[in-house]
């Protein structure tokens, strides 16, 4: 099982930026892919971004442009940065490791609320 801790949630005003960390620890042999999810209010959770060992990326449309993730794989930690915040960026911002053959079970981290509003 991976652990996965967040940290750099807050509240920020449209247009405003956030940096997002997740830091990797327990069963972290060769991680391959690691990514955010976001959970609004009354919505599924949505995957927002995924970045592979090799830093190959993928990101929603809603937000592609604004945000970067990022990866040092040497501190097992993943980062989202998030540029040009709107409303609806507004969520619980989850980290995720995706099962896989070293991994039975996917892994969350406990989440953190990015409220942006002025």
């Amino acid at each position: 099982q991976v652990q996965l801790v967040e940290s750099g949630g807050g509240l920020v005003q449209p247009g405003g930026s956030l940096r997002l960390s997740c830091t990797a620890s327990g069963n972290i042999f060769n991680i391959n892919t690691m990514g955010w999810y976001r959970q609004a209010p009354g919505k599924q959770r949505e995957l927002v971004a995924t970045i592979t060992k090799v830093l190959r990326t993928t990101y929603a449309d809603s937000v592609k442009g604004r945000f970067t993730i990022s990866r040092d794989n040497a501190k097992n930690t993943v980062y989202l940065q998030m540029n040009t915040l709107k409303p609806e960026d507004t969520a619980v911002y989850y980290c995720w490791v995706p099962a896989d053959i070293w991994r039975s079970r996917t892994s969350w981290g406990q989440g953190t609320q990015v409220t942006v509003s002025s």
